[in-house]
């Protein structure tokens, strides 16, 4: 591969004003609406020619929300700030910071549609 993995990710969600609103107070950033037919998206903040994956909430009848196996891991500063953001916008803390070595920490997190994400940090 020439370029990083991910390119792209989508979180699945099933009430959109929740979800977009846990994740706006967890990582302090605004959702922008995408025009797409037939799906409700809401991207994070994209920035053109940068590393890392773009991203969006997405609401698609028929596509639930939960209990995939599939985790999107969001860089941060310190990932236990954002794990207690997580938990205080009303999802829930599944495994606080913890060290992964040479590599930094990561915390797991529960959304308020039930996806399990990952925060990574290198403090």
């Amino acid at each position: 591969m020439a370029s990083n993995p991910v390119g792209w990710f989508e979180i699945y969600v099933q009430d959109m004003p929740r979800a977009k609103a846990f994740y706006e107070a967890v990582f302090s950033a605004h959702l922008e609406r995408l025009d797409s037919p037939g799906i409700e998206m809401w991207s994070f903040p994209m920035h053109s020619g940068q590393p890392g994956a773009a991203g969006s909430l997405v609401k698609m009848e028929g596509y639930p929300s939960g209990g995939s196996n599939t985790i999107v891991y969001f860089t941060c500063t310190d990932c236990a700030v954002e794990a207690k953001r997580a938990s205080a916008s009303g999802g829930r803390i599944f495994k606080d910071k913890f060290s992964i070595g040479k590599y930094g920490f990561i915390a797991l997190v529960t959304d308020t549609e039930g996806n399990m994400i990952g925060l990574h940090s290198m403090q």
